[in-house]
């Protein structure tokens, strides 16, 4: 019997729990696509200049290494099935298990930091860095900063919102060891993983787009 009641957690404007969960879904929904329109606008740019430069789009992408990103894309995909335990295990009111599953969530995005750092460092002593930086001469064709300057821009936006991510999944961590969630609320476990299912299709759609030009 969980010991946690909704009405604890309802706002004083809501009419019940009902109401205020909706809301609360509606208004990540909402940002979830505000974030899709910040994306698809690099994504845009993407399409422009690899439809201009295909041939320098082929050699630059030949110096990212798929081994990591393959990997990466594996984590995360991971993570987001942990992300649906996690919920799951609240539904069911298993606090433990829940808790457990968030910590292998946040583990998993550390993770995917690490790999991107390795991959930044080794960009950044080859001096493939975006814009005016870019100093590598080992690519042929014409302005192939431009590759480079998407790459970090759309992979860079990217990490942000797993850090994001982190600091919003390991603020459930501490709620949910606190007992502040049961099966009788758990909405910010929910929001949480509508947000970190969008960071992981995300990379689903970059890893491709970068990783596999052919």
């Amino acid at each position: 019997m969980s010991n946690h009641s909704p009405s604890t957690n309802l706002q004083s404007h809501f009419a019940d729990a009902a109401q205020q969960a909706d809301a609360a879904k509606l208004g990540m929904w909402l940002f979830l696509v505000t974030e899709i329109l910040l994306f698809g606008g690099l994504f845009v740019a993407y399409a422009i200049y690899r439809a201009w430069y295909p041939e320098m789009f082929f050699n630059a992408h030949e110096y990212l290494d798929i081994t990591l990103g393959a990997t990466n894309t594996v984590v995360l995909i991971t993570s987001s099935v942990t992300m649906a335990l996690a919920i799951r295990s609240i539904q069911l009111d298993k606090k433990k298990q829940c808790m457990n599953y968030l910590i292998i969530t946040v583990v998993l995005a550390c993770v995917f930091l690490v790999i991107k750092y390795f991959e930044y460092e080794h960009k950044f002593h080859l001096g493939q860095l975006p814009g005016k930086f870019y100093t590598f001469e080992g690519i042929e064709g014409t302005n192939p900063h431009i590759f480079f300057s998407i790459y970090f821009a759309m992979t860079g936006l990217h990490g942000f919102h797993v850090i994001g991510g982190i600091g919003f999944i390991t603020w459930l961590i501490t709620r949910v060891k606190r007992n502040a969630f049961s099966s009788a609320y758990y909405t910010p476990v929910e929001m949480a993983g509508l947000y970190w299912h969008l960071v992981d299709l995300i990379w689903i759609f970059l890893f491709p787009l970068l990783y596999l030009i052919s």
